[in-house]
């Protein structure tokens, strides 16, 4: 069912991509963390391409297509999309962005994720940049977000807290470990931690006025 196509195809992007030799930086943080407005700034400065994981997902997911429809089920089961599926997405959108400077935001969520994303697309990223931020503060944006909703919203977000730190610490410990993670504190003021995000990625990358 078209698996070798696939495959063939796959093994091209992954060749384009190389070829390309992009800049990646995996962008990390729990919700409410900022990563967001952060990335949009980053892009703003420095030239990067803004590839969330789960945009395109749900992208797909809307498109209709043979893997939208295979994606929305899965999700509607309660199943998580194969790595595989995902790092298709983010190939594509590599090679269609026409830039070589990329920030991959969500992704990897665990060490599965990113073992398969080098193994696949033969590309370590250049550093991972987390957006450290404690639950309470995070809590305390995400409710301030959403006023007007159940109370029971409280535990939602505190178990989404709960699984970002259990499924991303293995992945944190691997680019710990060859000194690539950026830890920025998070829990400061927008413009503060833009700064500290300016530091990391040098002037000498900003783009002109």
């Amino acid at each position: 069912m078209g698996t070798a196509v696939d495959a063939v195809a796959r093994k091209e992007a992954a060749r384009s991509l190389a070829d390309l030799n992009p800049t990646v930086v995996f962008v990390l943080g729990g919700p409410g963390s900022g990563k967001g407005t952060q990335c949009a700034n980053i892009v703003k400065h420095f030239g990067f391409t803004h590839l969330s994981a789960g945009d395109l997902l749900r992208a797909e997911r809307n498109s209709g297509s043979e893997n939208g429809t295979m994606i929305s089920n899965m999700i509607k089961e309660g199943q998580i999309v194969p790595s595989a599926v995902t790092i298709k997405l983010l190939e594509r959108a590599m090679l269609e962005s026409g830039n070589d400077k990329f920030l991959i935001d969500g992704f990897p969520r665990n060490e599965e994720n990113r073992a398969a994303f080098e193994d696949v697309t033969k590309i370590e990223p250049s550093f991972v940049l987390y957006f450290d931020c404690s639950g309470e503060e995070m809590e305390k944006r995400l409710l301030s977000r959403n006023q007007g909703r159940d109370d029971d919203n409280v535990e939602t977000i505190r178990k989404r807290f709960k699984v970002f730190l259990e499924s991303t610490q293995k992945v944190l410990e691997h680019y710990n470990a060859q000194g690539k993670v950026r830890k920025i504190d998070a829990g400061r003021p927008v413009e503060e931690v833009f700064e500290s995000v300016k530091g990391i990625f040098g002037p000498k990358v900003e783009k002109a006025d």
